[in-house]
């Protein structure tokens, strides 16, 4: 068998900040106050941040609404931490969720997620999915001068 048929763990010439957290076997437990390891498995879905955690769910509602969304190639999704702080003319003085930007100038539509606003809208981290659902559909739903029940069918039905 040839050497680089076994896969072998990092050797110790290996910086640790090019290992993966779960791969470490040197913690901090600085003055004996705190835990050698991990509690819980840092490859798990619990360790993942908020912020990744907001991601995978904009992630997923693409990957969800991608084959309902008629030439979804020419729509970008963009995610900022606040929504800028004046608003557009035609905007209510609320706090938007989220803003669409249509196309021009050779640029592609842009839909814009605000994630500290849908944050602090939402109850626990399935809200988050349906809230960044509705977001996207609606915005989508504006650019393409369409029905959001024309993108998603049961959206009728859906209690937001």
């Amino acid at each position: 068998m040839s050497q680089s048929a076994h896969t072998n763990p990092p050797s110790d010439s290996t910086p640790l900040s090019e290992m993966a957290p779960w791969n470490r076997h040197r913690y901090r437990n600085l003055h004996g106050r705190g835990q050698r390891q991990p509690m819980f498995g840092v490859h798990l879905p619990y360790y993942r941040t908020t912020d990744g955690f907001f991601d995978d769910c904009v992630k997923s509602v693409l990957i969800f609404l991608s084959a309902r969304i008629p030439d979804h190639g020419d729509i970008e999704v963009a995610k900022e931490f606040v929504p800028p702080s004046d608003p557009f003319p035609w905007e209510d003085h609320m706090v938007p969720l989220s803003r669409s930007f249509p196309a021009k100038n050779g640029q592609k539509a842009r839909i814009v997620l605000y994630q500290m606003p849908i944050m602090e809208r939402v109850q626990d981290k399935h809200d988050i999915q349906r809230v960044v659902f509705r977001e996207i559909v609606c915005q989508v739903a504006e650019l393409k001068n369409l029905e959001p029940s024309d993108i998603y069918p049961g959206w009728d039905d859906l209690d937001f």
